[in-house]
């Protein structure tokens, strides 16, 4: 996607708050009160609003919200050939407090057939108008790392974990044929396990799982690259990666220095979409592995975590500070994250996020006119 204008140097993450119409009806739908289709009908009625919110906000690339999903991750997992959902012992840990208990489990080969998503996408398509509709999608390291890496595959389907890294990246690159074939010329991934290798803690907990983060970094890299291979010149692929975002916490600490080289420096998506929102993040010295004139970065500056709004003095002062790494060019702005990872939302209103996203409109408008 050639961003020439100011427009599209503001972008959107994906998720937005959930109304109280989504969540009623969800939970009219799980007390049997009434059907999918009737489900269907107010999710998609949300949907429309939420673009309009989008357009009128002065975005040109717009999302459904994910007002579908209750997870980023698990509802797209679930869709997926050979992936068993189960009620796990407990949720995931962040900063303070827990998902509730839900993870998922491999038992087949991999494989991506009819997923309900395609249809997702169709839909948002359809109302999009002159915006750019992107589809939104976990990165497969997210359900290597997420359902708990070899214990979590079945060893009678792959008793090799080889065989299973190459079933995952033809899973993804199924799905970018199958999403571009129903009309999605602009997909992301999204991707926490790339902040989690960053994170000294994090790196600690896998050695002592018996895996070796470095490593898992390579293997991550080459899945990436095989799931890419041969994708249409005129789908824009973006990696967005950050440190966990449930009910405005986190999980993950540290800079991407870890991981600069081989991520920025060899993945081969068009877009990084980074976390950029506090002292957890770290610097932009990273940045230097980005590639000159071959793809573009989108700083997320902007926090969703809380309300408060940024000074746009002190993000076009973070941008210049970038901008000494990485051509300005090659910038854009977005906030860090979703504003609701999860169904429950983070803790910030809805009239703050619409405050937020008109204020990345502004400063982009402002720097790349």
């Amino acid at each position: 996607m050639q961003r020439n204008n100011a427009d599209l140097r503001a972008e959107v993450v994906g998720s937005f708050l959930r109304p109280q119409a989504i969540k009623q009806a969800r939970e009219q739908f799980q007390q049997g009160q009434i059907d999918a289709v009737a489900l269907r009908r107010i999710e998609d009625q949300a949907i429309r609003e939420v673009v309009t919110q989008q357009r009128a906000c002065g975005l040109k690339v717009v999302t459904d919200g994910e007002f579908r999903r209750a997870w980023w991750h698990l509802d797209f997992f679930e869709g997926l050939d050979g992936v068993e959902p189960y009620e796990s012992a407990h949720g995931i840990q962040f900063n303070g407090v827990q998902t509730k208990a839900r993870s998922i489990r491999i038992n087949g080969r991999l494989g991506f057939s009819q997923h309900p998503m395609l249809e997702d996408f169709r839909y948002l398509k359809s109302i999009s108008g002159d915006a750019v509709a992107k589809m939104t999608i976990p990165s497969p390291s997210v359900l290597h790392f997420r359902a708990g890496g070899r214990k979590a595959v079945d060893a009678g389907v792959y008793p090799e974990m080889a065989a299973f890294f190459d079933d995952l990246a033809a899973t993804w690159r199924q799905a970018i044929t199958a999403f571009y074939e129903a009309g999605c010329r602009y997909l992301q991934l999204d991707d926490t396990v790339w902040a989690y290798l960053c994170s000294e803690d994090q790196r600690r907990q896998l050695r002592e799982q018996g895996e070796d983060p470095d490593a898992l970094a390579r293997t991550y890299a080459r899945v990436l690259n095989q799931a890419l291979a041969g994708k249409p010149d005129d789908l824009t692929v973006g990696l967005h990666v950050c440190r966990g975002n449930f009910r405005s916490t986190w999980i993950s600490e540290g800079g991407y220095e870890p991981v600069a080289e081989i991520l920025f420096g060899g993945v081969n998506v068009d877009a990084f979409f980074l976390e950029y929102d506090n002292e957890r993040s770290g610097g932009f010295e990273p940045l230097r592995f980005i590639r000159p004139g071959k793809q573009q970065v989108v700083l997320g500056l902007i926090t969703t975590k809380t309300g408060e709004l940024e000074s746009t003095a002190a993000v076009k002062a973070r941008i210049a500070e970038a901008a000494r790494y990485v051509s300005l060019d090659q910038l854009c702005l977005s906030p860090q994250c979703g504003f609701a990872s999860t169904e429950e939302g983070n803790n910030i209103s809805e009239a703050q996020q619409w405050d937020k996203l008109r204020l990345v409109v502004s400063i982009a408008h402002e720097l790349w006119k």
